[in-house]
């Protein structure tokens, strides 16, 4: 029989009392309890703010696959503890005067387990996150030195892609070259477009030399991303040069399978159909998503779709080890139709990818200071440009399908056009589209991109004291890469073996006033070699926050060294990798030819942040001094005496003839150095617990201060392109001008609101004009430089305005829309690119199954 409540308080008192009166009878029965409470499991921790600070009195409940086990309150110190007896899938759910409710994601945990969960709580009227890629291991932001922010679910919520999401952060300039699905950089901080690393779960996803086309990669799949700014080679290797992309996959977190669907329709034949499967049972959890999206777009030729899968699963089978898999395989094809305001004619060009990326890795609390980290990265990438004949009007008539060589021959240009930048300057033309075969083009041609990469990874992680944490690891890739195009005889591979050593302490001290970061990794890559980058930051509370209108301060300084990998087209391009191409070995070690070296970046960075009413209210200034050295460049082989000056005449003549009669005219050299300042500016606000407002402005000055192809060329007698005698860069930007495509002023301003049943979010982003070039050297109908403009802000200035809601119908329905470009700004992308007008989408979410705690 069940004993009662009653009953069983009552045996207790009486136990209690006979221990009291009997201390051999107590110690009998402690040893005898001993070993019943260590096979029990217990889950523990402490409660802490984001500036590390306890919380005292914070309400903490246990669940168990779904179901209430027991509840407690955090002590003096902050700690917490559950002796729970079971085995099973566990929730934490805590709770505590101004602070926001925070959901744990569940774990699995034996019933002899004993596990630590640490809980950071997050000021109710502001949005703070644990972010990983800025010390390597999970960090409340308030605890780190370096500038990084994350996009959050909410913000990813009825997004395509990311192209609009990373123009709402500080300091980035995104340009997407076209419609819906054309190829987008990304510039951080005045860096050049190859110049972040890019991660999926962990693992690089770039391609060989860090480029990373971000308008093909869909928000299916992604539960939220961290967008780290500054240089940090010390933790992520090389192409961390000037900041880090990290997107990762969602977790199956509910005791019971999650079945999520939405779909919806828009204008220009636009349809996207999502599909989510997530739960967890036992010791696995498991997600899987797949999305379908198609477009027509506005310009002819320019259809796009894109397909995308994703999956994840993790077991634990243990509470302190855990197994886990991730793979994203997306699949899209988009028109090229080429800068459409240049020609008005729709190029007859498509561009195909597949990228499969895949991660897998091994979690391993050692003991409870002591955790370490295993990883397999991998990365296919493929890419397909093909084009089937020459689109255009063959200009003079009946010339462009004649003998190869035929003396007069034409080629395809495009209709009569005006080119107008936002400087005010115009010109007039016809711009050639295509080559004839006459002109030695052939048709139709193909070129493949090849780009793979696998690579391992170990770290591990320390608490040599609860406020002092060594991090080490190493890390090794195997990249390889081609270029195709057979109907050109270009075959280039490349395969490059690269590791790296890292090392690095963070922690606080002063009650955790101060935080800091040190650390470096040691480098060796195939092509440039060894090298050292360092890192160092400091985050000091001057005031820490409190209630008051005046509610914390703190102070920020960061130093940081990066390097950069060369692309498999440096490389090939390169003196070095030529002479190599044509067996020409011996040259190579006879007039002691070096490879590219890599690009370096270095940054100082400082920054104030400012609480106001409590933290309601959060304002941050950072300034920033980037120097990007020994940057690469096109340069053409007349310069060879002047690059290889000690070289003799006969040497620098016997160069320049192999190369010109291998049809290689230029070469990719080290000659380029630029810097970029700036200030970066940031304010958020919370208005109770529904309304969210944030906004954002980066002024950035940024100059080129060394250029070969620019300043050394025209000094040694060159033919430098003019405009009205106004001299300008044809493919690269002057000496004393900005590098293109990176607008002086950005900025952005989000509200949203997460109600009970709505969810409204409103943003927009802008940019001023920005230096660019029409790269339509030598093209015009006299094969000459008529349609150049001159540089400065040829590119226009742009602000984009998006709103969407959703609206819960029922528990598993509900409905949303989606506007995108409220303005019907088309210059949003570079010059000759029109974006697109205004668009908008409607649709419906249908939810099947419960969520975590229902």
């Amino acid at each position: 029989m069940t004993p009662t409540k009653k009953n069983f308080q009552w045996r207790t008192y009486v136990l209690r009392a006979r221990c009291l009166f009997h201390p051999y009878l107590s110690a009998a029965l402690v040893l005898l309890l001993s070993p019943a409470l260590l096979l029990a499991g217990v889950i523990r921790g402490t409660v802490t703010d984001n500036t590390g600070a306890t919380v005292t009195g914070a309400t903490i409940v246990l669940l168990n696959g779904g179901k209430y086990v027991a509840k407690t309150l955090s002590t003096s110190d902050g700690s917490y503890q559950f002796v729970t007896g079971q085995s099973g899938r566990f929730t934490i759910v805590i709770t505590a005067p101004s602070f926001r409710q925070l959901d744990v994601p569940a774990f699995w945990a034996g019933s002899g387990d004993s596990v630590e969960k640490n809980l950071v709580m997050e000021p109710q009227w502001v949005h703070q996150s644990i972010v990983v890629t800025a010390t390597g291991t999970p960090t409340p932001q308030q605890q780190t030195t370096s500038s990084v922010d994350v996009l959050s679910g909410l913000d990813l919520q009825r997004r395509y892609d990311f192209v609009s999401l990373l123009r709402l952060q500080p300091g980035t300039s995104v340009v997407q070259a076209g419609e819906l699905g054309a190829q987008t950089s990304l510039f951080i901080r005045g860096g050049d477009s190859n110049a972040a690393r890019i991660l999926m779960d962990g693992a690089t996803i770039d391609e060989v030399g860090g480029i990373f086309d971000f308008g093909s990669q869909p928000t299916t799949g992604i539960e939220n991303t961290e967008v780290l700014r500054g240089p940090d080679s010390s933790l992520y290797g090389a192409d961390a040069a000037s900041g880090v992309v990290s997107f990762n996959t969602p977790r199956g977190y509910t005791p019971s399978p999650l079945l999520t669907f939405h779909g919806d329709i828009g204008n220009f034949t636009t349809f996207l159909n999502e599909l989510e499967l997530a739960g967890s049972h036992k010791k696995l959890d498991y997600y899987g998503a797949y999305s379908w999206l198609q477009t027509q777009n506005t310009i002819p030729m320019d259809e796009y779709h894109l397909g995308s899968g994703a999956v994840n699963l993790g077991w634990a089978p243990t509470a302190n080890l855990i197994f886990r898999g991730t793979a994203h395989y997306n699949v899209s094809a988009t028109g090229v139709p080429n800068a459409w305001d240049f020609y008005h004619v729709a190029d007859d060009r498509k561009q195909s990818d597949q990228n499969l990326y895949m991660s897998g890795s091994v979690d391993y609390q050692f003991t409870p200071d002591f955790h370490n980290h295993i990883a397999y990265g991998g990365a296919r990438k493929r890419e397909q440009s093909m084009q089937w004949y020459p689109a255009g009007i063959c200009v003079p008539a009946g010339t462009c399908e004649e003998d190869l060589g035929t003396p007069g021959a034409g080629n395809y240009y495009g209709l009569p056009v005006t080119i107008a930048g936002a400087n005010g300057y115009s010109t007039s033309g016809q711009a050639i589209l295509n080559y004839s075969t006459a002109n030695y083009s052939v048709y139709p041609n193909r070129l493949d991109l090849v780009n793979n990469r696998d690579q391992a990874l170990y770290q591990g992680d320390f608490h040599l004291t609860p406020h002092l944490m060594i991090l080490g690891g190493f890390h090794f890739e195997d990249e390889r890469g081609a270029e195709r195009e057979p109907v050109y005889f270009l075959d280039e591979n490349a395969r490059r073996h690269n590791y790296d050593y890292l090392a690095e302490v963070h922690g606080d001290f002063l009650h955790s006033r101060i935080f800091y970061t040190l650390g470096g990794s040691l480098e060796h890559y195939q092509v440039f070699g060894t090298q050292t980058s360092p890192r160092g930051g400091i985050s000091v509370y001057a005031f820490k926050p409190s209630p008051h209108v005046f509610s914390g301060t703190r102070v920020t300084f960061n130093f940081a060294e990066a390097v950069r990998e060369p692309t498999i087209a440096d490389e090939s391009g390169s003196l070095y990798g030529l002479l190599l191409a044509y067996g020409e070995q011996s040259i190579i070690q006879q007039l002691n030819i070096p490879q590219l070296s890599a690009p370096t970046a270095r940054t100082y960075e400082g920054g104030v942040e400012q609480g106001f009413l409590g933290d309601r209210v959060i304002f941050h200034v950072n300034f920033f001094h980037n120097e990007f050295g020994r940057q690469i460049e096109d340069v053409g082989t007349g310069l060879i005496p002047y690059f290889f000056p000690d070289l003799a005449t006969a040497q620098q003549q016997q160069l320049e003839g192999l190369l010109n009669n291998n049809g290689a005219f230029s070469l990719d050299v080290n000659s380029q150095n630029f810097r970029a300042l700036g200030i970066e500016t940031t304010a958020e606000a919370g208005l109770g617990r529904s309304i969210f407002l944030r906004g954002g402005y980066t002024y950035l000055d940024a100059v080129v201060q060394h250029s070969f192809s620019s300043d050394e060329e025209n000094l040694l007698g060159g033919y430098p392109a003019t405009f009205d005698g106004i001299p300008l860069g044809i493919y690269s930007p002057l000496v004393g001008a900005r590098p293109f495509r990176r607008p002086p002023h950005t900025g952005f301003v989000t509200a949203t609101y997460a109600g009970k049943r709505w969810t409204l979010a409103a943003t927009g982003s802008f940019a001023s004009r920005s230096d660019d070039s029409t790269y339509l050297g030598y093209m015009d109908i006299n094969q000459g430089n008529s349609l150049l403009l001159p540089n400065r802000n040829l590119d226009y200035g742009f602000a984009k305005i998006d709103a969407g809601a959703s609206f819960q119908l029922v528990r598993y329905l509900s409905i949303y829309g989606q506007t995108e470009n409220l303005t019907s700004d088309q210059h949003i992308a570079p010059i000759g690119y029109p974006s697109l007008p205004f668009t908008f989408r409607v649709g419906l979410r249908i939810q099947l199954g419960k969520q975590a705690g229902e």
